[in-house]
């Protein structure tokens, strides 16, 4: 267990060490399938855990009366989750090794909680999917790997766990692996592995497995220490989405007009030339600003503000990007959507949607399939979507507003659908 200076030393907070790169991965998997007892066993053989932690774990054991300690604790956070032995919300864990900086989301497995699975993979660049190697695949196995597939996870994990309780059989995982081999292929997932591990005993998660020699591939600490992130977050398309408007009218910056935001994509230099969205007027970029310093150029995910050569009526959602790449600008859209909320999808309802930092009216349309997970196939004539269904829709907005591809760029692709009798989130959308 680390003392407070050297986690942060390792974290790369003190001293020197602050360019190891940074890994998000997410956790699924069908419930018990030991996601949390994996977290909880990686922080803990990999010494991440703090002290009051390690105590906070052996008093919530002892009052559940748990005889062995039971590491997934750690990240079943909430009262209800401990009574019960499972993940409800989505829990955020942060730790670090020598060679790595992570970020884990372990998510909920039941299929009620699917929406909470869509929250935590949103941002990730690798999914971890757990197995229990005495049920082999099941629905929700099939489900969170199309999920990862459909938020453009290249990159999944196939943890077989549970491995002590098949006397660590090499036939029980060759017979799931070639179950999961079929899956990748037909989901056409880029990069996957398969790691046979027991997370309660920690075999194959830090240390290799003395009870399973016949397993050569590499442990799993060790693969997300190594995998290489093919995933472009942020690709080279320029996009800046305006959130605000800066003007201090102070002495100093009388006429100083900022357009503040997050870059969505691209790099951004002083001197280029940009068109402004929706109103297509040109300019050139005249200084980059963060916190009272001007930027010789912004990187994407950076927050700042761009003010321009020209006096340009820009307010908020409107978006500055390259005259030579401009976003697919159109009121009807095509998307795959996540629904979140107990009420059906209403073909021909009005919702609002959010689409980077525009939000906009838009009517659905129509239902053009919904996703049958358990065959992977689509299903044109059963197009009701209740809640945590899956389905391709098309939608009108009330004005025309600027996207792209989820594929190409995740963050100016994806959208999420309010109501607007109750300002609930109620499904998230990826463009196709």
């Amino acid at each position: 267990m680390w003392t407070l200076s050297e986690y942060l030393n390792n974290m790369g907070i003190n001293g020197n060490n602050n360019r190891k790169s940074l890994l998000r991965f997410t956790t699924a998997g069908s419930v018990d399938d030991g996601k949390s007892t994996l977290i909880g066993r990686l922080l803990y053989d990999s010494k991440s855990i703090f002290e009051d932690q390690m105590e906070h774990i052996v008093r919530s054991g002892k009052r559940l009366g748990r005889e062995e300690l039971d590491l997934s604790l750690l990240t079943d956070g909430l009262r209800a989750e401990r009574e019960q032995g499972i993940t409800i919300d989505v829990a955020y864990r942060y730790f670090a090794t020598p060679k790595r900086k992570f970020i884990i989301a372990d998510t909920p497995g039941h299929i009620q909680y699917t929406r909470n699975m869509v929250t935590g993979a949103s941002t990730a660049d690798l999914a971890v999917i757990l197995i229990d190697a005495r049920k082999g695949v099941l629905e929700q196995t099939i489900r969170h790997s199309y999920i990862a597939s459909l938020l453009d996870i290249r990159h999944i994990i196939f943890s077989i766990n549970k491995m002590d309780m098949v006397n660590w059989s090499e036939a029980v995982y060759n017979d799931i692996k070639s179950e999961l081999v079929i899956l990748v292929k037909k989901l056409d997932i880029i990069d996957a592995y398969y790691v046979p591990i027991s997370a309660k005993y920690g075999d194959n998660v830090v240390d290799r497995s003395a009870n399973m020699k016949w397993y050569n591939g590499k442990t799993f600490l060790t693969l997300i220490e190594t995998i290489e992130i093919s995933k472009n977050k942020n690709p080279e398309n320029k996009r800046f989405p305006v959130q605000t408007i800066i003007r201090p009218q102070t002495s100093e910056h009388h006429d100083y007009r900022g357009y503040a935001g997050r870059v969505a994509g691209g790099i951004f230099r002083p001197g280029d030339e940009v068109i402004v969205l929706p109103s297509m007027y040109k300019s050139k970029i005249k200084s980059i600003d963060v916190l009272g310093k001007s930027l010789s150029e912004t990187n994407p995910g950076d927050s700042v503000a761009i003010s321009l050569e020209d006096q340009i009526d820009i307010s908020r959602g409107d978006m500055v990007v390259s005259p030579d790449d401009v976003p697919v600008i159109s009121q009807t859209i095509n998307l795959m959507i996540c629904w979140f909320n107990e009420k059906p999808l209403n073909v021909g309802g009005r919702y609002l949607i959010r689409l980077n930092t525009n939000e906009v009216g838009c009517v659905i349309k129509t239902v053009n399939y919904r996703m049958n997970i358990d065959t992977l196939e689509r299903d044109f004539e059963n197009i009701t979507v209740n809640m945590n269904d899956i389905a391709n829709i098309s939608i009108k907005t009330s004005k025309p507003v600027f996207f792209d591809k989820f594929r190409k760029n995740n963050i100016t692709g994806s959208l999420i659908f309010i109501d607007e009798g109750t300002n609930e989130t109620v499904a998230a959308g990826m463009i196709e």
